[in-house]
């Protein structure tokens, strides 16, 4: 790994004013910094010796990002770049990093996470892919999977509903050593209560009517790989002391069964909802609690990782263009600036979904703000016209603000923290957008 004390950072950057302030904060920072100020003067001096970590404007005085980054990638195949890019070049940015760019970083950007994502790509060993998403917030959920995929502890998943549970959890068990094992996911919310036992712990024939065969349970049918368990929360509490049970001890029995049986099974459990005060309210057992939460793994919802919007836009769309044999080639110019401003209140789940409408009901080559959006048109704008930046703007920049404030009890200096914005900037949108301080 590198410290700041060796790693050598490049910077290209024209912007007098904002190169001064980046290569000023890296060197506070410990890297030693070598700045550019155009894309040939980068070129001229790496062809010697190159930087360990190359960060880069997209708009440059003599050539783009991408130019130069074609001209690099030939003879530096494995210099990792870091794009800096306004909301306008996003869809550039997100193509380059497809084409093997290290991440990106959309202006304006708060200096702790540009840090951050220097510090992920100077400590990724081997590799700058991203799998979960490329945002500093879910690269520290990955590097954390990664520490603890080869241990049995049990793990517990939280998150708001559609932040990605799930695919966090099968990302886990594909970086274990049980990868090539199975992955029984059991979502407890979707199974009746009555049925929920014996799909679990599966049942002997005869055991109650209609059981006319033996039936093998998830625990069964998960042998020594990964039993995942969705909406643990929604477990009955008769379930939660057989599922305490097979924790302690890893084994347990068929419905109407005498053998007992062992499960060698890692046990993963997600929950979107707030186990601790669920506990203290006799919905679930605090012992079960303190059991599945050995380690506890929070995935963040997309509006804290705003970084992985636009590259995740582009994967769906390629996924169900391909699907629906629609030719879609991407969005246009401002979708992907409402895509950043919207508050994504069903996170991962609604952006898919928002995606999904969209080349299914495309009728050209690029996607609309209105076919991703068609929901949040006002309706005082009348079904035929057509939505501003500017108003569609500010509909989504009051809505943050509103979840900010929410998140934040009223707080204006920690909703202004979480915005990433001082107070005063804070007090003079919402005296802007009409929005009351309670």
């Amino acid at each position: 790994m590198l410290s700041p004390q060796r790693a050598r950072i490049g910077l290209v950057e024209d912007d007098p004013i904002m190169g001064e302030s980046i290569a000023h904060r890296l060197d506070l920072e410990g890297y030693h910094v070598a700045w550019w100020k155009s894309g040939q003067d980068a070129l001229d001096a790496i062809k010697g010796d190159s930087p360990d970590l190359l960060v880069c404007d997209i708009r440059l005085p003599d050539m783009n990002g991408e130019s130069l980054f074609n001209k690099l990638v030939p003879n530096k195949p494995g210099l990792p770049i870091l794009f800096i890019t306004g909301f306008a070049q996003v869809d550039q940015a997100v193509r380059l990093m497809r084409a093997g760019a290290a991440d990106y970083v959309a202006k304006p950007f708060a200096m702790p996470d540009f840090l951050a994502k220097i510090t992920a790509l100077l400590n990724r060993p081997g590799s700058t892919t991203h799998v979960l998403g490329f945002s500093p917030a879910i690269a520290r959920v990955e590097d954390m999977l990664r520490r603890i995929a080869n241990i049995d502890s049990t793990v517990l998943m939280t998150g708001e509903s559609g932040s990605g549970k799930e695919v966090a959890a099968r990302f886990l068990h594909a970086e274990s050593n049980r990868r090539d094992r199975p992955f029984m996911a059991v979502n407890c919310a979707a199974i009746p209560a009555d049925l929920l036992e014996s799909e679990l712990f599966g049942h002997e024939r005869g055991a109650f009517t209609g059981a006319t065969a033996r039936h093998m349970g998830y625990v069964e049918r998960a042998k020594d790989g990964f039993l995942f368990l969705d909406e643990i929360g929604e477990l009955p509490l008769g379930l939660q002391a057989k599922l305490l049970r097979l924790i302690e001890s890893r084994k347990f029995q068929r419905l109407g069964g005498e053998t007992e049986l062992t499960c060698g099974a890692r046990i993963v459990c997600a929950t979107n909802i707030d186990l601790t005060a669920a506990a203290q309210q006799g919905k679930f057992r605090s012992d079960l609690l303190f059991r599945i939460r050995v380690i506890e793994v929070r995935v963040p919802p997309l509006r804290e990782r705003r970084d992985d919007v636009a590259p995740l836009l582009e994967l769906f769309r390629k996924q169900f263009a391909a699907s629906f044999g629609h030719h879609v080639t991407g969005f246009q110019p401002d979708v992907i600036e409402a895509a950043l401003l919207h508050n994504w209140p069903g996170n991962v789940r609604e952006l898919r979904n928002r995606v999904e409408r969209a080349v299914a009901l495309s009728d050209g080559p690029w996607i609309s703000q209105e076919a991703l959006f068609p929901d949040l048109i006002p309706e005082s704008l009348g079904s035929g016209s057509f939505t501003s930046l500017a108003v569609m703007r500010e509909q989504v920049e009051r809505q943050h603000i509103r979840s900010a404030l929410d998140r934040s009890e009223g707080r204006v200096e920690d909703a202004a923290k979480l915005l990433g914005v001082s107070r005063s900037t804070l007090f003079d949108k919402m005296r802007r957008l009409r929005l009351e301080h309670t």
